[in-house]
């Protein structure tokens, strides 16, 4: 009796459900379909025939199995179907150009006619799935894909690319190698990534994950090790990337591990990062950019612990204002209500991190709390007295000002700016000549119980054409030094409110070019 009868009972309503709820999805080999599975063959026509069938039939599992090597060009994942890739087997990116076919998705979007070729590939699918504890290699550490000697970014495929896409599931496989970005979400919503790992650091241009302009995007339980970045939401289309959540994550980057941007032209909303540990990472830990116009807002990330990351945290309000292809250049943007909380880091380099928007382009209601970071330390006093250069329309990055003013942090044009419980430090016990922290150009600041590492006959605060700014407390540190420097013509409203003084010198000095009682 087929499952259909057995409930025609029931009312067609709760016989449909039953039937759904209880079907079970079918596999399909793909050695039943023609593959070979020798890693030398090519196997693209049976695995695309085993997919085309298996979504044909309402949908299952397409397997590799057997401990196999797949090689193949490019597949097209279609809706109900899950690409299951068993333990010990490895589906291969060809490495002929000629067996991936150009694909442009038709939403438009900034790279519309950069990318175009992709091992795995789907555009308006739905229930769609890679899974299994298998690997996917695509070969990119090979001479064919060395940007260097064979420039052309259509030449290099992505290992998996999905466009408006809904209902997606990534899980438990392991991703080698892509001779491009690795894996690109393109306006997909309600992703779930879990449990996956990716290697690919062989070359440049290797990001990890990379979610734009997506919308209910988790990532959990992932170890990603990548030549670019390892995670990064962007918003290349005309789309906020929003509501995504990542935790739990092992990342390490030649450029940054967590990263917002550096496109930005949909914006980013309510984002959230959380119990993840980055190592060994060549530019910015967390690098928060917003360059590109629209909005950034409700940003929040806690519990990060680091280690050997050039620039931990980096925050950038900029006016890039790259436009998509055909179009005028975006309006400037905005960047709001980003919280901080509950990062340690060893091991950062010397040059600082900074938190910077532009004259007249405030980032504003910034948090910074329970932050502990040591820093390299070996600043000159030629970089204490220099000011970073804005860059308004400059590519953002951790290393954009070079050398900061401040071994530890550098605050610049921020409104409403909170600095709670501050930890910075520096190893090198010679040669440091830079104050710990620099505010420049920020009005409505809150900063307690900070905790800062002095360096000799230099102030561990310079207060720069501020406003509005609470310093309360604070123990200041056994030095002959000053704790606070107030400075600057445009400086209003410092109220400072001194603990029990280490030393007989007074802990605040004032310029002489600070107006008659800026400063209380």
């Amino acid at each position: 009796m087929s499952r259909r009868a057995a409930v025609s009972w029931l009312s067609p309503v709760f016989a449909l459900a039953f039937c759904a709820a209880t079907a079970v999805a079918r596999d399909y080999d793909v050695r039943e379909f023609g593959a070979v599975g020798d890693g030398k063959t090519l196997d693209t026509k049976a695995i695309q025939g085993a997919i085309d069938k298996c979504a044909s039939e309402e949908g299952g599992r397409v397997v590799l199995a057997g401990g196999h090597v797949y090689l193949s060009g490019g597949l097209v994942l279609k809706s109900n179907v899950t690409l299951f890739i068993d333990a010990g087997s490895v589906l291969r990116g060809s490495l002929n150009k000629d067996d991936y076919p150009d694909f442009t998705p038709k939403l438009p979007y900034l790279y519309s006619e950069r990318f175009t070729r992709y091992l795995i590939y789907a555009e308006g699918e739905h229930n769609i799935g890679i899974a299994g504890r298998g690997t996917i290699d695509g070969q990119g550490a090979h001479e064919m894909f060395d940007h260097k000697k064979h420039p052309g970014d259509k030449d290099r495929p992505y290992i998996l690319r999905f466009a408006e896409c809904g209902k997606v599931l990534v899980r438990d496989v392991t991703m080698l190698e892509s001779a491009r970005w690795c894996s690109h979400y393109l306006a997909c919503e309600d992703v779930v990534i879990d449990g996956i790992t990716i290697l690919s650091s062989q070359r440049a241009n290797r990001d990890g994950i990379d979610v734009d302009s997506c919308n209910k995007f988790r990532i959990s339980n992932c170890r990603i090790e990548t030549g670019d970045d390892a995670i990064v939401l962007k918003a290349t289309a005309h789309r906020p990337c929003k509501n995504v959540t990542v935790t739990n994550c092992n990342l390490s980057s030649q450029a940054s591990a967590f990263k917002l941007g550096t496109e930005s032209n949909g914006g980013f909303e309510n984002i959230v990062m959380s119990n993840c540990t980055i190592h060994d990472t060549g530019s910015g830990g967390i690098s928060l950019l917003m360059v590109d116009g629209a909005a950034f807002d409700r940003v929040s990330i806690s519990n990060v612990a680091m280690n050997n990351v050039e620039v931990p945290i980096v925050i950038r309000l900029g006016n890039r204002a790259r436009p998509l292809p055909g179009e005028k250049r975006p309006g400037m943007g905005t960047m709001r209500n980003i919280i901080i909380s509950g990062v340690q880091a060893s091991g950062a380099a010397r040059r600082g991190c900074f938190i910077s928007g532009i004259p007249g382009e405030y980032i504003e209601n910034v948090t910074l709390r329970d932050i502990r970071i040591e820093f390299a330390g070996g600043g000159t006093r030629e970089q204490a007295k220099a000011n970073a250069p804005e860059r308004e329309s400059s590519y953002p990055s951790g290393r954009m000002f070079g050398m900061l003013n401040a071994y530890g942090l550098l605050v610049r044009h921020v409104r409403n700016l909170t600095l709670d419980g501050l930890d910075l430090s520096y190893h090198q016990k010679e040669g440091e000549k830079r104050p710990a922290l620099v505010l420049d150009n920020v009005h409505e600041a809150n900063l307690t119980k900070l905790r800062l590492q002095p360096v000799e006959n230099m102030p561990a605060v310079r207060l720069v054409n501020c406003q509005d700014v609470l310093v309360h407390g604070c123990r200041p540190p056994r030095t002959e030094g000053p704790f606070v420097a107030v400075e600057g013509e445009h400086t209003r409203d410092i109220t400072i409110v001194e603990q029990a003084p280490r030393n007989e010198k007074s802990t605040v000095i004032v310029e002489e070019t600070v107006p008659k009682d800026a400063v209380h």
